[in-house]
């Protein structure tokens, strides 16, 4: 991954929280940073799963990147306000 890459991801993961924390039904009780922390990782691991799989490289936009980076960042919020709200 290029330092480009990296920063694209960082920037992406900002986005991908918020959206991984809309496409969760009910209120997650986390703060917007650590949800914003959550995408950016979310993105990072999207990123590399998406090379590994070889659909990181295409023409447009890259939809199953993005669909995986989301989903990492919902099963994040998931795993992450749930956890709060057991302790």
């Amino acid at each position: 991954m290029e330092i480009s890459g990296f920063f694209t991801a960082i920037i992406v993961g900002l986005i991908v929280g918020a959206l991984g924390r809309l496409v969760l039904p009910g209120k997650q009780k986390i703060s917007i940073l650590l949800t914003m922390l959550i995408g950016i990782i979310a993105a990072l691991i999207g990123t590399f799963l998406a090379a590994a799989i070889g659909v990181a490289e295409t023409r447009g936009i890259d939809w199953i990147e993005l669909i995986l980076q989301v989903a990492l960042a919902a099963g994040g919020v998931a795993l992450v306000a749930g956890a709060r709200r057991r302790s």
